[in-house]
């Protein structure tokens, strides 16, 4: 096959440092701009991006070319250097060290976009730590809590 093609589709999810609310209402939707802009410019689709105060998920798909770990170090990278020079309450944001990544199929992508939507109703019953061990549940991920949270 002289042609090397791919469709990954992904479920990511970090949060700030320590899970601080860095994410202003008046910061939210351009970042949430902004990151998506971030994935399309490294060759991947960006479905939707949303979150609220102290995290951010991402459907989207993954470069032919790229890790995963890659993907998120430079979506990262270059939206703490932007969130940074939005506002002079931000000069102290960062994102967390880790992240979770999930994999799902193209029939469970509308339900993931209605998902990621729905973050702040979700968000008024559910902790992010809550959602994020649901998650590491749901997809079947070993984990240990003691290195879960930074």
């Amino acid at each position: 096959m002289a042609q090397s093609l791919s469709r990954i589709l992904l479920h990511l999810v970090f949060s700030t440092k320590s899970r601080e609310p860095w994410i202003e209402p008046s910061v939210r939707a351009p970042l949430h701009a902004y990151l998506a802009g971030a994935v399309r410019a490294l060759n991947a689709e960006a479905y939707r991006v949303g979150g609220v105060a102290d995290h951010v998920h991402i459907a989207c798909t993954l470069p032919r070319t790229l890790t995963v770990s890659r993907l998120l170090e430079e979506i990262k990278k270059s939206s703490s250097m932007w969130i940074k020079q939005q506002t002079p309450t931000c000069h102290g944001f960062a994102w967390q060290a880790g992240y979770g990544a999930f994999s799902l199929g193209q029939s469970q992508l509308n339900a993931l976009i209605a998902y990621i939507d729905g973050q702040e109703e979700h968000h008024r019953k559910r902790t992010f730590k809550e959602e994020y061990v649901a998650f590491l549940r749901r997809y079947g991920v070993d984990y240990d809590e003691r290195y879960v949270w930074d």
